[in-house]
């Protein structure tokens, strides 16, 4: 059973990128050491002000691959193919740089990555991918 808070996710209609940011157990812990995890969290919700929903849970079973961020697509990116991007070992502040442009950009199915987060993609268990977007 998952340890993940019961806020619902925006769903597939939201107007813009939804950008869920693990904090459970290990991720934004000092089990992940040489990050300021605060710091991690506050500069996503700066950088991404009028630009994307930026929220919190508790656990996303991923915890091998601490700190894990997923980014949803807004309904128009869904709309043109884009779907949730897994990203894990986001333990670099360049890489949430990297993200935040990104999503700036448009998001998935608006933007491709910037090809240096080829590097922490990864899939999540159908699972899992299903108890988020459920909430």
């Amino acid at each position: 059973m998952s340890k993940r808070g019961s806020r619902a996710a925006p769903g597939p209609g939201a107007t813009q990128p939804t950008v869920t940011v693990c904090r459970g157990c290990c991720c934004g812990s000092p089990k992940v050491p040489g990050l300021d995890h605060t710091a991690q969290l506050r500069d996503l919700r700066q950088g991404l002000v009028g630009t994307a929903t930026v929220r919190v849970t508790d656990c996303l079973d991923a915890c091998e691959r601490a700190n894990v961020i997923v980014v949803q697509p807004s309904a128009e990116g869904r709309r043109k193919g884009g779907r949730p991007v897994w990203l894990g070992l986001v333990n670099d502040p360049d890489a949430t740089s990297d993200i935040t442009t990104w999503i700036k950009d448009g998001g998935p199915g608006i933007t491709d990555p910037p090809a240096i987060l080829d590097l922490y993609a990864f899939r999540s268990s159908r699972r899992v991918q299903a108890e988020l977007h459920d909430g």
